[in-house]
């Protein structure tokens, strides 16, 4: 019996020879073709640096700290790209957005006579009308409305109808900010296309969300606004500065938590109108960014790496197996009647191909 299958074993092993060989195609007679040469390598661009916004709080008289957190920031290299304020915060901001240098504000501060921005009209709804110190922001600004400051500006309002927050980046810059400083019973309100406005403070009183706004990547915020501390103010200015500060106290936290750096200047002992202290503010405002230099640095830093590493050329995907992987494992594998259908591993859940 052996000797008559012996004829019969033989075609079938031909038979797989030929298969083998006609799957394999006769690849390995040619030549592998030399690897490509490795192209040179291409040092990567530099990231742009961080697009800094500073967000300046409400405050009153304790707004000329910004002047003095601005001249110091500026003197150590880091120069806000977009300014957003509220209230005092949005005076000091249009000035500088509009090309005032920090020593500029702070000659202007120094010079300030506050007949040139108080208009005192009682019975009209409030004790000052505002008109003077919107007339004095476009003054120092030359008219430019916000969109033509140097600097991307945004003002931060209160609607009276609504209590909605309302963002001024374009039109008016005086009247803008008169609408932003707009203290209730202080103020009149501000009427700007047949709505009133008033205080941002109650709504935003550190406006870091309007500088995320103007395409801020790193908002550095100054927080000047009244903490309840258990004792009441006597003035009539006073009381209602902190009742605004009490109102929007949960609001700021929430929005000072999304600042990456908060300056405090140390100005609760200024009163709200005390404009006789303004330089004492101003030195305040320096010391508090001083400090907070080391902060700002570190997250600067820290911003650089994350886009550095996000710009990084990614490593080019490993190339798939040769297509001639069977043959390259020998004939013995390539015979193997459990691999499965692409490769030569075996498939473990195929049923053997007989």
């Amino acid at each position: 019996m052996s000797v008559a299958r012996r004829p019969l074993l033989r075609p079938i092993w031909l038979l797989a020879l030929a298969a083998l060989l006609a799957a394999c195609g006769g690849r390995d007679a040619r030549p592998t073709p030399p690897p490509a040469p490795a192209a040179p390598a291409v040092p990567s661009p530099a990231p742009p640096p961080p697009r800094i916004g500073l967000a300046l709080g409400g405050g009153a008289a304790k707004g000329f700290a910004h002047i003095g957190v601005i001249k110091m920031l500026e003197a150590n290299g880091i120069e806000p790209a977009v300014v957003a304020g509220t209230s005092a915060g949005s005076v000091v901001g249009a000035l500088y957005a509009g090309g005032m240098d920090p020593f500029a504000l702070q000659e202007h501060a120094v010079a300030l006579d506050e007949a040139s921005i108080r208009d005192v009209r009682l019975f009209s709804g409030g004790l000052i009308q505002g008109r003077k110190l919107q007339d004095h922001v476009n003054a120092q600004l030359g008219a430019r409305p916000i969109e033509r400051l140097q600097r991307p500006f945004a003002a931060v309002a209160t609607r009276l109808d609504s209590g909605a927050r309302v963002v001024f980046t374009r039109g008016n810059t005086g009247q803008a900010v008169r609408a932003s400083s707009s203290v209730p019973g202080v103020f009149e309100p501000a009427v700007i296309g047949g709505h009133s406005y008033v205080d941002g403070g109650i709504v935003s009183p550190v406006p870091v969300d309007a500088a995320r706004q103007l395409g801020a990547d790193l908002v550095i915020a100054v927080d000047i606004s009244n903490k309840a501390t258990g004792s009441a103010p006597q003035d009539m200015l006073g009381i209602v500065n902190q009742s605004i500060a009490i109102m929007g106290q949960r609001l700021g936290a929430e929005e000072l938590a999304r600042a990456d750096v908060v300056i405090r200047p140390e100005v609760n002992d200024i009163g709200p109108a005390d404009f006789t202290r303004r330089s004492a503010a101003i030195l305040q405002g320096e010391r508090a960014a001083l400090a907070a230099l080391p902060r700002i640095r570190a997250r600067i830093a820290e911003f650089e790496r994350q886009r550095a590493a996000a710009l990084a050329p990614r490593p080019a995907p490993r190339p798939d197996a040769p297509e001639d992987a069977a043959c390259e494992r020998g004939w013995l594998q390539a015979l193997n009647p459990f691999r499965d259908g692409d490769g030569c591993e075996p498939d473990s859940g195929a049923t053997p191909r007989l």
